[in-house]
């Protein structure tokens, strides 16, 4: 996940996204780069748009997290309506009849 974190800090600093800046990234974090890992994500980057791939994510985020959101306090309501149900007592009926 750090080698992601990586890129989005290189992009949004408007920094080249290279093996090199990668892994001087991951070591001011006090993290061992794995060269064949920065490989592979150099690699799989290639003619990616990361602004574009970063909003496009934070839009379904947003809009997933909204009615999630909603649909909570609803649940909420049905739980208090079902435990706020009058009690009866049933022996009190009983005693009248005799």
């Amino acid at each position: 996940m750090e080698y992601i974190y990586a890129v989005m800090l290189l992009n949004k600093a408007g920094k080249e996204v290279t093996e090199e800046t990668i892994t001087a990234v991951l070591k001011a974090a006090a993290v061992e780069a794995d060269a064949a890992k920065v490989k592979s994500l150099i690699a799989a980057l290639d003619g990616v748009d990361i602004e574009k791939v970063i909003e496009e994510n934070t839009v379904t985020v947003a809009a997933g997290a909204a009615p999630a959101a909603a649909g909570t306090p609803a649940e909420k309501k049905e739980e208090k309506k079902k435990e706020e149900a009058p009690v009866v007592d049933a022996s009190a009926g009983l005693a009248g009849l005799f």
